[in-house]
């Protein structure tokens, strides 16, 4: 058991060095974070997407969204435009400086650990959520850390 334990211990390093790495290199290349690199990719994929939307598809809390927005929108890297019968509503698009970004920054834009996931069959991704929650309740995790993009922490 203490074998086994040590063992997965191991592999934890191993994945979340194979993360940090991924996001070394991204803010390396491109001068952004891991998640404003998402974020951004996700606006050059989806233009006119919205604060709420990007917030769906990374999986993160809107006012998590809405800050890496506005670093994004201070560097000069996307703009929000109030278009469309609801003027109250910003639909983002990217700029010149945005394009350059992601174009040195090396993918995956979602970060490696997401891309992997996606790569697992469904049978292996239960077992592994099952397992993993298991040593979230050992940890005592906090649940507010579950939207929180990896690339930000």
């Amino acid at each position: 058991r203490r074998d086994d334990a040590a063992q997965v211990l191991r592999q934890f390093r191993q994945v979340l060095n194979a993360v940090k790495t991924h996001f070394q290199q991204v803010e390396k290349k491109s001068g952004l974070g891991g998640a404003q690199v998402w974020a951004l990719s996700l606006v050059q994929l989806h233009p006119g997407i919205g604060v709420g939307e990007l917030a769906r598809a990374m999986d993160i809390n809107p006012s998590t969204a809405s800050n890496l927005v506005k670093l994004l929108t201070e560097k000069g890297m996307v703009e929000g435009r109030k278009e469309g019968m609801d003027r109250r509503a910003v639909q983002l698009h990217i700029l010149p400086g945005g394009t350059n970004a992601l174009r040195r920054a090396p993918g995956p834009f979602s970060g490696v650990l997401p891309e992997a996931l996606k790569a697992l069959d469904a049978r292996s991704l239960r077992r592994l959520r099952k397992d993993l929650s298991q040593l979230i309740v050992l940890l005592n995790a906090d649940e507010e850390a579950a939207h929180i993009p990896l690339g930000e922490m």
